[in-house]
C-alpha cells in the first residue's frame, strides 16, 4: 500500500477554538477531539462526530460559541449562529439563535427538516420543541469580554477598536431594549471538520458573533460557502471576521483549491492571506490524505488521526 493510500485509510477529526484564543485553550480543543473520537468509532457518522466536537466547545465556557458567546453591546442579547454540512446531502444552519446552550444540535435538527435555515424566533423555538434549548447562562469569560468591550468603545482608542467603530454613530444607530443611555482582543468562531471511515467529510461551526455587534447582526457561520464547506473533496472551517469572511467566500475559495489538487496546509494559507493582516482570520481544513491550519493570530487547536481498519477490528470484536 502506497502512502498516499494509508493516509485514505485515515480517519481525521481537526477542531479550532477560533482565531484569536489563546494557545492554552488547547485542552478545550483536545476533549472536544476526544469527544469526536469517541462518537466516530461508536458510530462512524462523520457528521456526528463534527456535531459532537462543537458541542463540547460550546459547553467550555471560555470559546465564543454556546455559554461563552459574546454578548451584543447592551450587555443583555445573545444571538448567536450554527452550521452542519457533510459530503452526503446534509445542510442545516440557524442563525441569530437565542436563550439555546447549543446552537450546534439545533442546526442538525435543522438538517433533517425540509429547510436548510431557521433565524431567531423560529430557530428558538424549534429548538424548544424539540427539548434541544437546555439552560443557558453566558459563562463568566462572556461577560467579562463584554465588560472590555463597554469600556473600548467608551474610549474610542486607535488600535483598542476597529476602524469602522471608531467614527460609526453607535449612539443614533442604537436598536436593543435596554437604551443606550443605560449600557454604558476578542476570539470567535469554534469549528471542526471530520473525515469519517466510509471517506466521506463533514464540518460544524458554531459562534457568538464577532464584537462588537450590533442587534441582529449574523456573520459567516449560516452562510454556506462563507463559513463553512463541506464537499467530496474535503471539509473547511473558517473563522475571522464575518463580514469580510462572507464577501470573498472564504470558505468555498478553500474547499476549490483543495479540489483542484491543492495540499489542504497550502490551501489555508492561499486563504488566511486574501485577508489584509489587521484582519483576523483562521482556516482548518482536511481532504481525504491530509489537513491543514492556517490563522494570522493566535489560534487553539487539536487534531486525531486513526486507522478505520482498526476502528472496524474493534466494532467486529465488540
Amino acid at each position: 500500500m502506497s502512502r498516499t493510500q494509508k493516509a485514505k485509510a485515515n480517519a481525521i477529526i481537526l477542531v479550532h477554538g477560533g482565531v484569536g484564543s489563546p494557545l492554552s485553550w488547547q485542552d478545550g480543543c483536545q476533549q472536544a477531539v476526544d469527544a469526536a473520537r469517541a462518537v466516530l468509532r461508536r458510530t462512524g457518522d462523520a457528521l456526528a462526530a463534527a456535531v459532537e466536537a462543537v458541542r463540547v466547545m460550546e459547553d467550555d465556557g471560555r470559546f465564543n460559541a454556546g455559554s461563552g458567546s459574546s454578548l451584543r453591546l447592551d450587555g443583555k442579547t445573545v444571538e448567536m449562529d450554527a452550521a452542519v454540512m457533510d459530503s452526503h446531502g446534509a445542510l442545516g444552519v440557524v442563525a441569530a439563535i437565542s436563550r439555546v446552550r447549543n446552537p450546534v444540535l439545533v442546526a442538525r435538527a435543522v438538517a433533517d427538516t425540509p429547510h436548510v435555515a431557521l433565524a431567531g424566533q423560529g430557530a428558538t423555538a424549534l429548538a424548544r420543541g424539540l427539548g434541544l434549548s437546555g439552560a443557558f447562562r453566558p459563562s463568566s469569560f462572556a461577560l467579562e469580554r463584554w465588560r472590555w468591550w463597554q469600556g473600548a468603545l467608551r474610549r474610542r482608542r486607535a488600535g483598542e477598536v476597529p476602524d469602522n467603530w471608531r467614527e460609526f454613530d453607535l449612539q443614533r444607530h442604537w436598536n436593543f431594549p435596554t437604551s443606550y443611555d443605560a449600557v454604558f482582543q476578542p476570539h470567535d468562531t469554534v469549528g471542526a471538520g471530520v473525515r469519517g471511515p466510509d471517506g466521506g467529510f463533514a464540518v460544524a461551526s458554531s459562534t457568538g458573533g464577532a464584537s462588537p455587534m450590533l442587534r441582529g447582526r449574523v456573520g459567516d457561520v449560516p452562510f454556506v460557502g462563507c463559513g463553512f464547506y463541506a464537499g467530496q473533496h474535503g471539509a473547511v472551517a473558517i473563522t475571522g471576521i464575518g463580514e469580510e469572511i462572507i464577501r470573498r467566500m472564504l470558505a468555498r475559495v478553500v474547499y476549490d483549491r483543495i479540489a483542484a489538487g491543492v495540499a489542504p496546509q497550502a490551501a489555508c494559507d492561499e486563504g488566511v492571506n486574501l485577508l489584509p493582516t489587521e484582519v483576523a482570520v483562521g482556516a482548518i481544513a482536511v481532504s481525504a490524505i491530509a489537513q491543514g491550519v492556517a490563522a494570522n493570530r493566535e489560534m487553539a487547536c487539536a487534531d486525531a488521526t486513526f486507522s478505520v481498519a482498526k476502528m472496524r477490528a474493534r466494532s467486529e470484536s465488540a
